[in-house]
C-alpha cells in the first residue's frame, strides 16, 4: 500500500511521519506539502501514486481536492487533525501520529 502523508510546508508534520513508517516492508511512504514553499509539493503523480492520504488538517484535504479535483475522486483521504505546533520528529508529535496512524494502517493489511 502507499500512503502520502500531506500538510503545508512537508518540513515538520508530514516529514515526521514518513520518516517514522519508511522502514517498514509492508507499505511505502511518502510525504508533500500544500504551500507553494513546500520542501516537495503535491502533484497529480504523488496524488496518483497514493491509495491513501493522510491530511495534516482539515484545510489540507480540502486545498487538495480543490486543485485536484479530477485525480482524488476515487481516492481516500484521511484529516488527523494534528495542528502545526510540532517541530521534525518531536517525541509527542510521533506518538500522536502513531497513535492515530497506525490502528488505520493495520486495518487496511
Amino acid at each position: 500500500m502507499n500512503i502520502l502523508f500531506i500538510c503545508s510546508r512537508n518540513k515538520w508534520r508530514s516529514a515526521t511521519a514518513e520518516a517514522i513508517y519508511k522502514s517498514r516492508q509492508d507499505i511505502s511512504v511518502r510525504s508533500a506539502g500544500t504551500e507553494p514553499s513546500a520542501r516537495i509539493r503535491i502533484n497529480t503523480k504523488l496524488i496518483q501514486w497514493a491509495d491513501l492520504i493522510f491530511a495534516m488538517e482539515k484545510e489540507h484535504k480540502q486545498r487538495i481536492i480543490e486543485q485536484f479535483s479530477n485525480d482524488v475522486r476515487q481516492k481516500k483521504i484521511l484529516v488527523l487533525n494534528i495542528p502545526d505546533e510540532y517541530q521534525f520528529m518531536d517525541p509527542e508529535l510521533i506518538d500522536l501520529i502513531q497513535t492515530i496512524v497506525d490502528p488505520i494502517i493495520e486495518s487496511y493489511n
